[in-house]
């Protein structure tokens, strides 16, 4: 992202696009990181009905709700994503744990 210019610096749509492009990637390459901690959980923990853990994913989602506050942002749709992202972090935590 250093190729681009800050959201409050830009003047144009083509400005705009490209940081968000830049963004979208750099989110990418952490997503792919959070899926290796799947692969590691799927790894580590010895029983498949400990995949799902109700109870962290409402820690995880409360997490990103406070962070979201505090940082001005929307919490309800970023809840919202994270939930997506959760459920599909558990789906493929279940993949990998079957592979086993």
């Amino acid at each position: 992202m250093h190729d681009t210019i800050d959201p409050e610096n830009c003047t144009t749509m083509t400005e705009v696009r490209a940081g968000v492009d830049a963004v979208d990637r750099a989110l990418v390459a952490l997503l792919q990181r959070r899926f290796g901690y799947m692969d590691a959980a799927a790894r580590i923990k010895p029983e498949r009905g400990q995949v799902r853990d109700e109870a962290r994913k409402a820690q995880v989602i409360e997490n990103v709700r406070a962070q979201a506050r505090a940082s001005g942002m929307p919490e309800a749709p970023i809840a919202d994503l994270w939930d997506r992202l959760v459920e599909a972090s558990i789906a493929y935590e279940f993949e990998q744990f079957d592979r086993r």
